[in-house]
């Protein structure tokens, strides 16, 4: 670990259309780490945004050392974004959060602290969500729990606001290798010495939040896929029910053929067949989810692409395109600066 007189702090920030508070992001965060040390670098990761956040980044970077920049080729999704951040990072401690400001700068001396005290992942875990709506909140509880229940992780307030050792860092980026990511889950399962920050979650400095309803629940799927089995038990219990269901109704046809009445006619038929229907139909939809995460696994696709970067970092120490790429688990390229690499490594057919 870092020694306490100076660490080193990364701080990762994806944005995605965002240039209105950008800059009032990169004062309050660098006033923030001033703070606690002189040795830090603000990590801008543009995930494909469509107005000016990138020029704004290279604007911050031309006249702040401490900011670097990403522009990922396309909107990967936050969970790509955040992945490209850490491996871009060399502090000894990264912290992660939001460019809206809604995780507070404000806490980050208490997450440094944790840390300097010896715990390895330092996360600020939600108090109070004033600023959300009873549907919002219900939607993130019921993520929340369920998640827990089935995954056996607890997530509950959790965040993407959180503070992870260089060692817990290098084992994300280095020793897991899945392309699925959820980070917050991911985060909790590596075990370590696990400290909690309680925060008003604030509202945001500007705009509005970029995640709809169907982002949400392809990341819970990807959550509760990349963490549970138990959705396949559940096809294996419906398959209980179903034989539980047919030997009821085929003990009261017998009953009444035996008695000489007549079997129950077309609305029980019915009944029974949308009944079964029913659970093949959704027994295959939770079969299908999990294919289709295993075929998006062995294709093996870089999890983002970088379309360029800019700044140099803390202390003018320059940062070779070579220096942000990836292990062999994941292949972020330079596309802008680095053509000729791009030309050995990227095969002919299109990914």
């Amino acid at each position: 670990m870092a020694t306490q007189q100076a660490p080193f702090v990364s701080v990762v920030i994806p944005a995605h259309n965002e240039s209105g508070g950008l800059r009032r992001t990169q004062d309050t965060i660098a006033e923030a780490v001033a703070r606690c040390t002189d040795h830090y670098e603000l990590i801008f990761v543009d995930d494909g945004s469509k107005d000016d956040t990138y020029a704004v980044i290279q604007e911050l970077a031309e006249k702040n050392r401490y900011v670097k920049g990403l522009r990922l080729s396309r909107n990967f999704g936050k969970e790509a974004a955040l992945l490209a951040g850490l491996e871009s990072a060399k502090g000894d401690a990264v912290i992660t959060m939001d460019a809206d400001l809604q995780h507070p700068p404000a806490i980050i001396p208490r997450l440094i602290e944790s840390w300097q005290r010896g715990y390895r992942i330092v996360n600020a875990v939600k108090e109070e969500r004033p600023g959300d709506s009873l549907a919002v909140r219900l939607r993130a509880s019921l993520f929340n729990k369920l998640l827990s229940l089935l995954g056996g992780i607890d997530v509950h307030r959790s965040s993407d606001f959180k503070l992870l050792d260089r060692t817990v860092v290098d084992i994300l980026i280095k020793n897991m290798p899945e392309r699925l990511r959820f980070y917050r889950g991911l985060s909790h399962w590596l075990g370590f010495e696990q400290a909690f920050v309680p925060f008003t979650v604030l509202d945001r400095a500007e705009g509005q939040s970029k995640w709809s309803l169907l982002a949400l629940v392809e990341l819970a799927l990807t959550a509760v896929v990349s963490f549970t089995s138990a959705p396949l038990r559940l096809v294996s219990l419906l398959g209980v029910i179903t034989l539980a269901l047919g030997v009821v109704i085929g003990s009261d046809a017998l009953w009444s053929w035996f008695h000489g009445n007549a079997v129950s006619g077309f609305t029980t038929t019915i009944t029974t067949l949308l009944i079964l229907a029913s659970f093949i139909m959704i027994s295959l939809g939770i079969i299908g989810e999990y294919i289709a995460k295993i075929y998006d696994e062995i294709k093996q696709r870089p999890v983002y692409l970088v379309a360029s970067a800019c700044g140099a970092g803390e202390s003018g120490r320059p940062r070779h395109p070579a220096d942000m790429r990836s292990s062999s688990l994941v292949s972020p390229l330079l596309v802008s600066e680095c053509p000729e690499q791009v030309a050995k490594e990227v095969p002919d057919q299109h990914q």
